[in-house]
């Protein structure tokens, strides 16, 4: 199973997070068997670097020519051995069952001779070989890794590094948004340190919660819930209000607004450029929705040139497109999917969107633009930017807002005017909300 899932990420680019529980929910597996099975996706994709070094270790010049299915196994089989501590020849047996039931005969003997080079080693031998191996740290590529310390150094985290990168390699605790006015957290469930609106999850598999199938609550990180509320409790939501939701889809955040929103008589219209994901949208509003169907409208819509005449809003979320460093602990496989040419595309995007959110805004109304990335050029230096090149546009002091939503302050949580939540300091996906009001005329 956990090849199966391995193979659909690397073959269909599915996302791990998305993949491993369809695949758990149809296996039959008890809990401990599923926990085994997380591990094995989860933990493989991790270390997929790690991983790599060994085995180009064992293979030598060969490894280009190496079948990919060839390689899954392997990564599988050599990560029983160096992180699970699997006996040598549990793993090694394992690795050549898997081969033969997949109809890789032929690749039998040379996973065999591959496994058994690595297990003639010692672990401490492997992880001395690790180590000394330039192309990644704590199970990064280096890139990452200095996207992440440039982003800490801003937000007085230079010690932390290393305290920010082992955060990624932890499992998440699976959070809950209850939508305000539809759901509240039970007596028997923990709430979470920042959201309001979030509680944890019990044990066991919470796709079998009833109240999820309601939609009256749904899974959502921490950082996304307070990204929402940052935007609608900047001010005090009024009447008649407006709002926007530009990149809705999936639609976690527009729920979370459109709740807000239908208990103060606003309203919310969310766009989203990909058609199925429109209908995710729709999905994660139809609670709202049914009880007062003005409430929210969601449409196609390409947020950057947007239709002609369109009205202008009070409020509006940019949750833009962006590389979602902020998120690896959930899919531990983007590490390695995404490239950093790939920022060069994603901040171009990241700008055209905020100039256009500025655009659609009142005067007096608010903005916020949101990133799941620490990264500086897809945060501090789009907004930095956008400061510049509106002038009626000035930045709020965010932090004081989310102080106002926890009760109390957040240590770690300021960046400039921005807020930034980190994995390793506030167990939430490491978030970047800046809110922005838009004036009538320039303030300087």
């Amino acid at each position: 199973m956990a090849l199966d899932v391995l193979t659909a990420v690397r073959e269909e680019e599915a996302f791990a997070n998305l993949a491993l529980p369809k695949a758990l929910a149809r296996s039959g597996l008890d809990q401990r068997d599923k926990g085994l099975v997380t591990e094995l996706v989860y933990g493989s994709l991790r270390a997929s670097g790690e991983l790599e070094v060994v085995l180009r270790a064992c293979i030598s010049g060969r490894w280009e020519k190496v079948d990919a299915h060839v390689l899954d196994i392997l990564r599988l089989g050599v990560y029983q051995v160096l992180h699970l501590r699997v006996p040598n020849h549990a793993a090694v047996d394992q690795s050549v069952r898997l081969a033969k039931g997949k109809g890789l005969f032929k690749a039998v003997g040379f996973i065999n001779a591959v496994m058994r080079a690595v297990t003639a080693q010692e672990v401490s031998h492997w992880e001395s070989v690790i180590a000394a191996d330039t192309g990644g740290s704590v199970s990064h590529p280096t890139w990452i890794v200095s996207e992440i310390e440039q982003a800490l150094s801003q937000c007085g985290g230079e010690s932390e590094l290393a305290d920010a990168l082992t955060a990624h390699n932890e499992p998440p605790r699976v959070t809950y948004v209850h939508l305000p006015g539809f759901s509240t957290p039970r007596d028997d469930e923990e709430r979470t340190a920042l959201s309001p609106l979030g509680s944890y999850a019990p044990a066991g598999n919470p796709g079998e919660d009833p109240r999820l199938v309601s939609g009256h609550l749904r899974v959502q990180d921490e950082g996304s819930q307070l990204a929402a509320l940052l935007l609608t409790k900047a001010l005090p939501l009024r009447a008649g209000e407006r709002l926007l939701d530009m990149c809705a889809g999936p639609g976690g955040k527009t729920a979370v607004l459109a709740a807000e929103a239908l208990n103060s008589g606003a309203s919310v219209t969310a766009w989203e450029i990909q058609p199925h994901r429109a209908a995710l949208v729709s999905q994660s509003v139809a609670a709202i929705s049914n009880r007062h169907s003005e409430s929210v409208s969601v449409s196609v819509v390409n947020a950057i040139s947007p239709p002609l005449g369109n009205e202008l809003f009070d409020r509006v979320l940019l949750d833009a497109p962006c590389s979602g460093l902020g998120a690896l602990r959930r899919r531990p496989e983007a590490r390695w999917r995404k490239k950093h040419s790939d920022l060069v595309g994603l901040v171009e995007t990241q700008t055209q969107l905020l100039n256009s959110a500025v655009t659609l805004t009142k005067p007096g109304g608010i903005v916020a633009y949101v990133t799941c990335s620490p990264v500086t050029a897809e945060t501090t230096d789009i907004v930095r930017a956008a400061l510049a090149h509106h002038p009626n546009v000035e930045a709020m002091d965010t932090p004081l807002v989310l102080e106002e939503i926890v009760g109390r302050a957040v240590p770690g949580a300021r960046r400039g005017s921005g807020v930034q939540l980190w994995t390793h300091r506030h167990g939430t996906d490491a978030m970047f909300i800046q809110l922005l009001r838009v004036n009538e005329s320039s303030p300087r």
